[in-house]
């Protein structure tokens, strides 16, 4: 699955457009980047910017804003109101979907050893990318700011992490490291400002002061009246919604309310959010409330209701939510085709696809038979006294077969790495070292493409064996249909990993792949028999 890291990096620009339109256009032309918002302040003469990519192309995009930065922006001549201490300030990455947090610490230093080497610059790590506990907190690192940076430099203790330990007028020096995700949010209350403003000294982790710490932790916030709506908000930032997510603050704050008589009136995310964010709140509604709800579409609906988030202005999901707003159409040629298409191509003069993409199709049309016979079972008054049977095999198999589909392309592209290193020279030793092993890299890429395929099929089986003790009777061919289907698309797969496995010249991962590969064909048919024999026995 794709990898999504967004990037914050704030520039000390925040007046002259053409150098914020510059920065901006260098973002976003870079390949594999999307850039999401611009967001200039003029009396803190400072812009930030907001952009997405993977891993790598993150990488390029904040390197390609930092050189702009470098030839058009002079520190020396800065003033603003907003704490800095260098022409990029601080550019931090965050993971978003796909990516963990030390994946995003590896991108931080990466990216300032580049950086400082390129543009000779001064960087600190910090938060998640520090090396010392010192220099985590940003106020920390950023002490005495631009005009003290010159002294601090000569201290050892604040050598910079990369670059130069010595002052650049005209840059001053950059903060990066890796964070948690910040989510804007307000909950809208009927009542005054005061009022707000207690409930969020009540809530936020600063509280009221040290000896009246407030609830919640990674979370800032305040009250004010918003004259616009005409209502009250509870104003917070949510550091890190996996410590205080926003169904949590959303529920506090009506607690809160209720104590002081008056109403919650929905919220409102400012900015833009984490498919994530919006899924806990919606498991947790599902499990307050009792409710049966699987599909994605239908959870974020739910938080979206439950929250009130369109209380103030439309939520557009597509237009709020990350994912959403950077998704493109898979790249999936097979899976996109009729099926007459798709067995034509099977069935035309080439090598691919093949039983590989075959051995998917069928293994994702087992476990859809599954879920089909599931919700169509679930729901209807005369089955009611198996609902909680389907409800807890639909999910499984509805996500599965969600899960199987992209394995149908996956399986003809994934020669790929193989074909490239058959294609390197082998005129020296060297050269054939290079191109072995790349081949050897290529075939292990390919074998877990089947492999993958087998075991996302060894999943379906104990929810597909429910379904069978359960299902509508009206319904058992397609069950049986099913369940021969799984089998075989995990036979065909597991085929495809032994005629590539004999290529493999690493004895470790040839016994290890075997192993589990041998268990889960074994265990394929041995299910596929159980299936077969509850569907005779009911």
């Amino acid at each position: 699955m794709k990898k999504i890291i967004e990037c914050v990096p704030n520039f000390s620009e925040g007046r002259d457009e053409a150098i914020i339109n510059a920065i901006a256009d260098a973002i976003r032309d870079t390949d594999g980047c999307t850039l999401l918002d611009v967001d200039p302040g003029k009396s803190t003469h400072r812009t930030v910017y907001t952009f997405v990519g993977d891993e790598k192309t993150i990488i390029e995009g904040a390197l390609a804003g930092a050189r702009v930065a470098k030839e058009k922006i002079d520190m020396a001549r800065h003033h603003g109101e907003h704490p800095r201490f260098g022409a990029m300030d601080v550019c931090p990455f965050i993971p978003v979907a796909n990516v963990t947090m030390e994946e995003c610490v590896q991108v931080a230093k990466e990216f300032a050893r580049r950086a400082a080497e390129e543009l000779e610059v001064p960087f600190f790590l910090y938060e998640e990318a520090a090396k010392q506990e010192f220099r985590r907190k940003l106020p920390d690192v950023r002490k005495g700011e631009y005009e003290g940076l010159e002294n601090r430099l000569k201290d050892p203790r604040w050598k910079p992490d990369f670059g130069p330990a010595r002052f650049v007028p005209s840059w001053g020096a950059t903060a990066t490291g890796a964070r948690m995700f910040l989510i804007a949010y307000n909950v809208n209350i009927l009542g005054t400002a005061n009022q707000a403003h207690r409930i969020a000294l009540n809530l936020r982790e600063a509280g009221r002061g040290e000896d009246e710490p407030g609830r919640l932790k990674d979370v800032k916030g305040m009250g004010w009246f918003v004259d616009e709506y005409n209502m009250a908000q509870v104003s917070v930032n949510l550091n890190n919604y996996n410590v205080t997510p926003i169904h949590r603050l959303f529920e506090e704050v009506k607690v809160e309310a209720a104590k002081l008589n008056i109403a919650v009136a929905g919220s409102e995310i400012v900015g833009i959010v984490p498919l994530e964010s919006l899924v806990m709140a919606a498991d947790y509604y599902i499990e307050k409330e009792g409710l049966f709800i699987y599909e994605e579409e239908q959870k974020v609906r739910l938080a979206i209701e439950r929250m009130g988030l369109n209380s103030v202005a439309p939520f557009i999901p597509k237009d709020k939510i990350i994912e959403y707003i950077v998704a493109e159409p898979p790249e999936e040629p097979l899976a996109s085709m009729s099926l007459r298409g798709f067995i034509q191509e099977i069935a035309a003069r080439t090598s691919a696809p093949g039983g590989g993409s075959a051995s998917a199709a069928m293994a994702a049309m087992g476990v859809g038979l599954g879920s089909m016979v599931a919700k169509l079972t679930q729901g209807v008054r005369k089955f009611e006294a198996v609902e909680s049977h389907m409800q807890k095999s639909i999910p499984v198999l509805h996500e599965l077969t969600r899960e199987l589909i992209p394995m149908i392309d996956a399986d003809t592209s994934a020669f790929n790495e193989y074909m490239e290193g058959l294609r390197l020279p082998e005129g020296t030793e060297a050269e054939k070292q290079v191109r072995t092993a790349k081949m050897q890299a290529g075939l292990k890429a390919a074998i877990q493409i089947p492999l993958t395929t087998m075991r996302l099929g060894d999943r379906a089986w104990e929810a597909l064996c429910e379904v069978a003790k359960y299902e509508n009777p009206a319904s058992k061919s397609d069950v049986q249909v099913g369940a021969k289907a799984l089998e075989t698309g995990i036979w065909g797969a597991f085929q495809n990993v032994l005629i590539n496995m004999k290529d493999i010249q690493d004895p470790v991962f040839r016994d290890e792949t075997m192993a589990e590969a041998t268990a889960i064909e074994t265990r394929s048919r041995q299910m596929c028999a159980r299936v077969l024999e509850i569907l005779e026995t009911v």
